[in-house]
């Protein structure tokens, strides 16, 4: 639907020089997610897509959030790029808490969120999912300068740990130290480049594979951490869809073996065993719940896994996906 550009966007181009000091481009709103503005803008260079970080995130529960998030989001796009050149959109100007990006048109690039959804479960791109993250992650590894340059450990905390795992603890108050226990682990763990969200809905099926995107939780941290995330959603699907639930499960061994034969140092399958139960809880006790499991039955189905798998976590990943696929039989 065509849209208005707020006069700080419009700033922001002309002062970028994106578009003509006297120019208002057509626009057309996107989906941001809970957490931003995004519009297509049409320039004479061509549709660039322009972001916008929201304070307020739009979600049942108050959950704020700094917007110099931005920021951070488009520097991880430049330093991730430099690992994975083909699996990150290009950037062409940020400031103002906002950026602009090269825009990808969904005939070509397909949201993995959507395919999944229609029971296309490729192992296939699974393996080059996890195979291009443990790429960015082993890139980024051990570089000091890196660490500077993404020390958002309080952003980090306030858009993932806190709203993850210790509402979920409050939510669950036998677990609450395990949780909290967890999450200050997690926050002290500092070994590369995290991207902080890496879902389906968040990946492109792109001509030359993965293309991630919404890196606005970019943090010098943890790596199980985005590993986590990304199998949790594929655990998650097999509720969402469950005539794919097997092949769902593929993609799980897929993209977590092509993971761990990338970068698999210092631990980081325990500590995603670790996280991933936990994650797993707090997609329906968190304060942000997957928008796709509705029914009580599917709730208390992750509850009744993921609960005695945060008590006495495995140190394998194996041992989580036998746990669930056990679960739907």
């Amino acid at each position: 639907m065509s849209a208005s550009l707020p006069e700080p966007v419009l700033a922001f181009l002309r002062g970028r020089e994106l578009i003509g000091a006297g120019e208002t481009p057509p626009a057309e709103a996107l989906a941001g997610g809970v957490s931003s503005e995004i519009w297509r803008v049409e320039t004479a260079r061509g549709a660039l897509c322009v972001k916008r970080a929201l304070a307020r995130l739009k979600v049942a529960q108050v959950w704020e959030a700094p917007v110099e998030r931005n920021r951070y989001e488009s520097e991880w796009f430049k330093v991730a790029g430099q690992a994975a050149p083909r699996a990150v959109p290009r950037v062409f100007a940020s400031g103002d808490g906002l950026f602009a990006m090269e825009y990808l048109p969904p005939a070509r690039y397909a949201v993995w969120k959507v395919r999944l959804r229609e029971g296309d479960a490729d192992a296939g791109f699974a393996a080059k999912v996890g195979a291009t993250l443990a790429r960015i992650h082993a890139a980024t590894a051990g570089r000091e300068e890196v660490a500077r340059r993404f020390a958002t450990d309080r952003i980090f905390y306030d858009i993932r740990l806190e709203p993850y795992l210790v509402a979920t603890g409050k939510a669950h108050p036998d677990l609450r130290q395990t949780l909290e226990v967890l999450a200050e682990r997690t926050a002290q763990t500092r070994r590369c480049l995290v991207h902080g969200d890496v879902s389906p809905k968040n990946i492109l099926c792109g001509p030359d594979g993965p293309v991630f995107l919404d890196a606005e939780c970019a943090w010098y941290g943890d790596p199980a951490f985005d590993l986590a995330f990304c199998l949790n959603h594929l655990l998650l699907k097999c509720l969402w869809v469950p005539s794919s639930g097997q092949a769902f499960l593929q993609c799980f061994d897929a993209l977590a073996t092509s993971y761990l034969e990338g970068f698999s140092g210092e631990d980081v399958e325990a500590r995603t065993a670790a996280l991933l139960p936990a994650l797993l809880l707090a997609r329906v006790d968190g304060k942000s719940p997957v928008e796709y499991l509705v029914e009580n039955k599917d709730k208390d189905h992750v509850r009744t896994v993921a609960r005695p798998l945060i008590a006495g976590p495995p140190a394998r990943l194996a041992d989580i996906r036998v746990a669930w696929q056990r679960s739907l039989t």
